[in-house]
């Protein structure tokens, strides 16, 4: 057996079944390893290297298992960058898989002789070079360990030459053959009892609590909704814990941040006690003053205590574990502050029902998430790009029980979700999954259009064209109070090009059809792009604009906004309906 080989036995010995990459000169030991255990192994062709990696991290993501990603020499493994820049900064397991040039070669200015290692140093929690094929058993099994354990990534890459190199070769006395294992070891740490009274007792003198649920209590859905029971305590959920609590759950107030909620805001300013579960939601200006309330925090990794609010006390753990733990000593709480902000929450509800059923055209994009919301059924997986096209997912598509649902969360690349789709469709293909994507997002990454019709993957890509870079546009705006520049997209046929790659489509402009042709979308079989043509001068609006906010966007209509009237019109028009 060579280098490749022994590589490949301890992927599928770790229960990988899926490596997402492209073929390349510059890791081909490695690929024919792969072609000769493709019944036990499978590999996806994707058509970008950084397609790849963010369908690795979000395979790790939607399954709990590391995800794998592979690419050559040069500049494959530098098209990876990205997408393991996403997940090491959602904390996803991630091994990346990469070649390098002949040893003999390296730093001789060869073709593509980079040094991958070197380049990987900030992304990874684990990164070394094989160098020779007796080094590849310990240093596979380290590498795969270490993203599970450390919730990151690792990297391995190997030389041409070493990747068909005997594992016999270069053996060393101290390194007998098997003396690792891919034995899985998992810690479920737990706090003291002296942190878990602490910490009732904080939560116990609390009057008014609010719990802010991240990425880390999505697999503690029921201990969250029992402990806002107890505690009379509405849950806000940052953005990666959208589908912590379902939104249609009475204990949730939805997201919090830009594109959050206002009754979520609400509940974070009015609170004296904060109860933060398993995130570090990183807009700390949207949390109470430091200092101002008391604060119990968990979270599995010490080091994401007091990052973003300073704790009283912190409880180290899972969420579901120190919950569990944690409960039979709180106290049932007055609702008071719960039922204000269930009250709040229906009058915010009714606030997007109005916006999402404005029949004015040009069609608005929340018309398309309203009407798509509704339709999306409870056992899909929702994927989102990067941009305004956030804020439609965000507040327009609720979050069911049972749904899955993500997006590059700290990261925010663009170009994440139709790769995170397709990482989806592979690991549950008998589950629809719907990609919300702006026109911007899926310009970056297009080819993988081909990905999904190659693989017949079932996935419905809803892409908002408005034909800007929205986002930037506003923030351009309203950040800085400067008009906007370089934001305009030319405008694609995004239908063409679908039915090009081999995927069924349609184009949706008027909002009086949306929900009917949407229909016809969630029930056609295979996969279909939607393309819904919507105003490019929607703003997507904080929940609650600040003085400064709206003091910028002023001065950026008279500093000389191209599109000042349109956009002034718009957004007041808007502004109008709401107060009427």
């Amino acid at each position: 057996m060579n280098a490749s080989d022994i590589l490949v036995e301890r992927l599928i010995a770790w229960g990988v079944d899926t490596v997402f990459g492209l073929p390349g000169d510059g890791i081909n030991g490695v690929f024919e390893a792969l072609r000769q255990n493709q019944e036990r192994i499978r590999f996806i062709h994707v058509r970008h290297e950084e397609a790849a990696a963010l369908a690795a991290c979000a395979y790790a993501k939607f399954t709990g298992r590391p995800g794998v990603c592979i690419a050559t020499s040069g500049p494959g493994g530098i098209h990876l960058l990205n997408g393991l820049y996403d997940a090491k900064m959602d904390h996803a397991p991630v091994l990346a898989i990469t070649g390098l040039q002949h040893s003999d070669l390296i730093g001789t200015f060869t073709q593509q002789d980079v040094a991958l290692d070197k380049l990987f140093i900030d992304v990874t929690e684990y990164n070394e070079r094989i160098m020779n094929g007796a080094h590849m058993e310990a240093v596979a099994d380290l590498a795969i360990r270490t993203a599970i354990e450390k919730r990151g990534v690792a990297h391995i890459t190997l030389p041409v030459d070493v990747q068909i190199q005997s594992v016999k070769k270069g053996r060393s006395d101290r390194n007998p053959p098997h003396h690792t294992t891919a034995t899985p070891a998992f810690s479920e740490a737990m706090p003291s009892r002296v942190d878990l009274e602490h910490a009732a007792d904080i939560l116990n003198r609390g009057k008014r609590i609010a719990i802010l649920a991240g990425q880390g209590a999505l697999h503690a859905t029921a201990e969250l909704e029992r402990a806002a029971e107890i505690l009379g305590a509405p849950i806000v959920k940052a953005l990666l814990g959208k589908a912590a609590v379902p939104d249609d759950s009475p204990y949730t107030t939805g997201g919090i941040g830009l594109l959050g909620t206002e009754p979520s805001q609400n509940a974070l300013e009015d609170c004296d006690t904060l109860f933060i579960v398993g995130s570090s939601f990183p807009y700390i200006e949207f949390l109470p003053e430091p200092g101002s309330v008391k604060c119990v925090q968990i979270d599995i990794d010490p080091q994401r205590i007091s990052l973003r609010y300073p704790a009283d006390v912190a409880l180290i753990g899972s969420s579901r574990a120190c919950l569990r733990a944690l409960m039979p000593m709180l106290r049932p709480h007055d609702k008071g502050f719960l039922s204000k902000a269930q009250k709040a929450k229906k009058s915010w509800e009714a606030l997007l029902e109005e916006r999402g059923t404005f029949m004015e055209k040009p069609m608005k994009p929340q018309v398309v998430g309203w009407e798509l919301g509704k339709r999306i059924p409870a056992n899909a997986i929702v994927t989102s790009d990067s941009g305004t096209i956030t804020t439609w997912w965000a507040r327009y598509v609720p979050a069911l029980r049972g749904q899955m649902h993500s997006c590059s969360g700290n990261l925010a690349t663009m170009a994440c979700g139709l790769p995170y789709a397709i990482a989806a469709a592979v690991a549950y293909p008998d589950r629809p999954v719907y990609c919300i994507i702006g026109d911007g997002g899926l310009s970056m990454l297009m080819g993988e259009l081909i990905t999904v019709a190659a693989y017949k993957l079932n996935i419905k890509i809803i892409v908002i064209k408005n034909n800007t870079l929205g986002q930037i546009k506003w923030e351009q705006m309203i950040f800085l109070g400067n008009p906007e520049y370089a934001c305009d997209l030319y405008p694609a046929d995004f239908v063409a090009i679908a039915r090009g790659c081999g995927i069924d489509a349609m184009q949706i402009s008027e909002p009086s059809a949306c929900g009917q042709q949407l229909d016809a979308a969630v029930t056609h079989q295979g996969p279909i792009l939607v393309e819904a043509v919507v105003d490019e001068f929607a703003a997507p609006m904080p929940p609650k604009i600040k003085a400064g906010q709206a003091v910028k966007f002023a001065e950026s209509l008279l500093r000389g906004e191209p599109n000042r009237t349109k956009i002034a019109l718009t957004t007041l028009h808007e502004r109008v309906r709401e107060l009427v």
